[in-house]
């Protein structure tokens, strides 16, 4: 099958982000009185916009959110971003290797945070424009909106296409849109996790050129 593009997520796949999102918020609840584990994070943040984890936190715990929460929470994150980020091991090789392939970004971060992401580890030269954010679709993660997006403004159409994605949100989000997808369990977030069912996965960034040539189309077709 012919692969025009690669539609990398950002957090947990490019950037091995996820462990310290989720410290900074387990902290940030602490504070108010409200304990999650990574566990939780895992379970029901992954893979989403903050204004749908801020959602969820508000009617599962019945909190209304100080309204300098979410400022806060970017502000720390960023910091510790500043300190403590690292690219996925592996991905920059990969990425060196893939030569002219089109590549984008797809993410459900804000457009400040993975501007940021993206500059710390030395990136954004290399996705240029061709970062997408689900502020610029009506829909988030699991819609396909988002990857429907990036592939139209890639010029790309969806079966020619492939998602890398580490959350069962994109993962649904990616089939929802036809394309095909790659389980990435290499970030620290998913060490001993179990991978996600029905899906191709790999967990080390050298692996990724027999995961694609081994790959389905969307619809199971080969």
């Amino acid at each position: 099958m012919q692969v025009d593009l690669i539609i990398f997520d950002c957090d947990g796949v490019i950037a091995d982000s996820e462990l310290l999102s989720a410290s900074v918020l387990i902290d940030q609840l602490a504070q108010l009185g409200v304990p999650i584990t990574m566990q939780d994070v895992r379970r029901d943040f992954l893979g989403r916009s903050f204004p749908t984890v801020a959602a969820t936190i508000r009617s599962r715990f019945d909190l209304a959110l100080p309204p300098d929460f979410e400022a806060t929470y970017r502000a720390r994150l960023l910091q510790r971003f500043d300190t403590d980020l690292k690219p996925t091991p592996g991905f920059d090789a990969m990425l060196s290797s893939l030569g002219d392939r089109r590549i984008c970004v797809a993410t459900s971060s804000s457009p400040p945070r993975v501007a940021h992401t993206l500059k710390v580890l030395g990136l954004t030269d290399r996705f240029g424009a061709h970062v997408f954010t689900a502020s610029q679709v009506a829909r988030g993660k699991p819609a396909p909106d988002l990857f429907l997006f990036a592939a139209d403004q890639m010029g790309c159409t969806p079966d020619r296409a492939i998602v890398i994605e580490d959350s069962a949100p994109g993962i649904q989000a990616a089939q929802a849109a036809d394309i095909r997808v790659l389980h990435y369990t290499g970030g620290a977030h998913l060490r001993d996790q179990p991978a996600h069912q029905g899906v191709e996965s790999f967990d080390d960034w050298s692996q990724l050129p027999d995961r694609i040539a081994d790959l389905r189309p969307a619809g199971g077709r080969r």
